[in-house]
């Protein structure tokens, strides 16, 4: 096929997500055609999921200029963009009307099955760049299709597929078995029949990150309810306890986020939820309607009723198996992007300026954005979205002065500290010079035996 008729090609765009909404917003204002394929039954599906959830960014850090210009003839009007939506409101108020407003450009319960060059499987070179790119697609009616299309913008995020309570990144043993009572989402104690399985119970929380804030937070305010007496967290964390375990507190430039890690910090120091420190999940197991949690160093915590798992998500990579991806074998995400968000290195919230230069592939016109450009990385902002779509829509239209023009700042969280760190529990962790932050505070050592400990200040 000639250059000429693949160009004619549409953009496919897969998820109707945040980031890829504001992606096929940025085609429609190139001139480029988009077709979103959208796997659920609405646009923001995933988001949907989390609706009870209210985000740490404020209405104008949540949508995306390309988005509004698009938006605007419909006589869509921007909420405060000082106040903070709940996951709910950013897909009823901004993202359904995004939709909306792509019309048919937006297929939904479309399920890209696979990727792949037009007559190339992954290991044929000979003409490959000159071929467009071929895209599976499974619709809930049940019939396939085959799209064709001049380039792929891979924005399905990585909602689908949670990270085990297993401390080696596996399920723990009979982490299946005990599915019933073991779920991966920030409860929703809102919904009567979620509450009521909370209410009253003792739940393990497992992880340490922004969820594990909010679901510990829910938990304490349950237990201070009138139908909540009773109710107790465990919160196991992998790493050891420090100054920086609860976010940036006062010093976040996200207020709500870091008043989110001082909410979760209150929940304990409260007497709601007990920390265990340096317990990787090795076991769950049955005592009778109970579970036990074993660590791999042998320690036994008390029975729970239920168990909350919040380490993470992975990317779906699976669809993508005939593309040639460069992606870091830690993060799976891509190799130039990895540096600057590996969790292991990275401190301070920082995410230097990126685009297209660090989200290319050796596959040429592939480019995964959003969260799933970020692999196993966590604290992935939507403004580093719209940037990136930004970007890589410009190379895509050929404008490649304006795909190199990143402009990006975004929020410190005001400490230093990645996840990586947490294997040196009382080592040096200060800055070998010249870093963004203050040395990390001295960690604060929590008992360990078989019994949740009581907090420490």
């Amino acid at each position: 096929m000639s250059a000429t008729v693949t160009e004619q090609l549409p953009v496919v765009v897969i998820g109707a997500g945040p980031a890829g909404l504001a992606a096929a917003a940025h085609l429609v204002d190139r001139g480029i055609e988009p077709l979103v394929l959208e796997a659920g039954t609405q646009a923001g599906a995933a988001v949907r999921e989390w609706a009870h959830v209210r985000l740490f960014s404020t209405w104008g850090e949540l949508t995306d200029p390309a988005a509004e210009k698009l938006l605007a003839p419909t006589g869509w009007t921007k909420p405060d963009t000082k106040t903070y939506p709940s996951g709910g409101d950013w897909a009823e108020q901004y993202l359904q009307p995004l939709a909306d407003a792509l019309g048919d450009k937006v297929r939904l319960g479309a399920r890209v099955t696979g990727v792949s060059r037009t007559g190339r499987d992954r290991i044929v070179d000979a003409d490959r760049a000159d071929q467009p790119f071929t895209v599976h697609v499974a619709h809930a009616d049940g019939h396939e299709e085959k799209v064709l299309a001049r380039a792929v913008i891979d924005a399905s995020g990585t909602w689908s597929i949670p990270s085990p309570a297993g401390g080696d990144g596996l399920p723990a043993l009979g982490e299946r078995a005990a599915a019933d009572r073991v779920s991966y989402r920030v409860p929703d104690l809102n919904d009567p029949a979620t509450r009521a399985r909370y209410a009253g119970k003792r739940t393990a929380v497992i992880g340490s990150g922004a969820s594990a804030f909010t679901a510990l937070a829910a938990l304490a305010d349950l237990a201070k309810s009138e139908d909540g007496a009773g109710t107790h967290a465990t919160w196991i964390l992998r790493r050891g306890l420090s100054g920086s375990t609860f976010g940036g507190g006062t010093a976040d430039q996200l207020p709500a986020r870091g008043a989110l890690g001082l909410a979760a910090k209150a929940a304990v120091d409260e007497g709601h939820a007990d920390a265990v420190t340096g317990f990787r999940t090795e076991a769950v197991e049955r005592r009778g309607d109970r579970l036990v949690l074993v660590a791999e160093d042998g320690r036994r915590l008390d029975p729970v009723d239920e168990v909350v798992v919040l380490t993470g998500f992975r990317p779906d990579l699976s669809f993508l198996d005939e593309l040639r991806l460069g992606l870091d074998e830690r993060l799976q995400a891509p190799l130039a992007l990895a540096p600057l968000i590996d969790p292991n290195q990275h401190s301070c919230g920082t995410v230097y300026p990126h685009g297209v230069n660090e989200l290319s592939h050796p596959e040429e016109g592939v480019y995964l954005v959003g969260m799933k450009s970020y692999g196993r990385a966590p604290t992935f902002l939507a403004l580093t979205g719209y940037e990136q779509v930004r970007s890589v829509v410009a190379a895509i239209a050929g404008d490649r002065e304006a795909a190199e023009r990143v402009e990006l700042v975004l929020p410190e969280t005001g400490v230093c500290g990645g996840a990586g760190l947490f294997d040196q529990p009382t080592a040096d962790r200060t800055s070998d010079g010249g870093g963004c932050c203050a040395p990390a505070p001295q960690l604060i050592q929590l008992d360990t035996t078989a019994s949740a400990p009581s907090c420490c200040s």
